[in-house]
């Protein structure tokens, strides 16, 4: 690739009417696919060949989460929007539909949250475990498996180190930015 070129556009596509909304504070990596219903907080960023496909209802994300590359955001057709909180974490290639991750809440790479699933505020579902739909992770509890099933309750010193990972990814957005600008 010519290193003057840049690539500054997101990839946003509207669906029926429906344009995506991202705030001017958030990064959208040049690979994603954002579609229809979706609404990105400030300081919130998508990675690389991540799809967040909002045709058939809606995806709401807060501000300052992560949602890192191939991760694939869905909703149920009228029925289940996704929502994601604020400074929540989802590794890579991880699988996100038509559920709840309220704020803080943490999803390991490789692993699938489904319909109805709710990850509460500083919850944890490990590296590739599956949460059956409908399932409830609580507060500070970390489950894992396949299905995935509470394991234990973490102490607010071990969730302490998990809460490091929205704002590494909000300055590594800005790098990556400014790098993708030709700065």
């Amino acid at each position: 690739m010519d290193t003057n070129q840049t690539l500054t556009l997101p990839p946003l596509y509207v669906f029926e009417g429906h344009v995506p909304v991202v705030h001017p504070a958030a990064f959208v990596a040049p690979t994603a696919a954002v579609i229809g219903q979706v609404t990105i907080g400030e300081g919130s960023n998508i990675w690389y060949h991540c799809v967040l496909r909002g045709d058939t209802n809606t995806i709401t994300i807060g501000a300052r989460t992560n949602i890192q590359d191939g991760t694939i955001v869905h909703v149920n057709a009228g029925r289940q929007c996704t929502t994601i909180g604020d400074d929540v974490t989802v590794g890579h290639a991880a699988i996100i539909h038509a559920c709840t991750l309220m704020n803080r809440a943490f999803v390991g790479m490789g692993a699938t949250v489904l319909d109805d699933g709710v990850i509460e505020e500083g919850g944890v579902l490990a590296a590739g475990s599956v949460l059956p739909p409908g399932k409830r992770v609580g507060p500070l509890e970390l489950w894992m498996g396949n299905p995935a099933k509470l394991v234990r309750v973490l102490t607010p010193e071990q969730r302490a180190g998990f809460d490091r990972t929205a704002p590494h990814y909000v300055e590594l957005a800005g790098r990556h930015r400014r790098s993708l600008a030709g700065g």
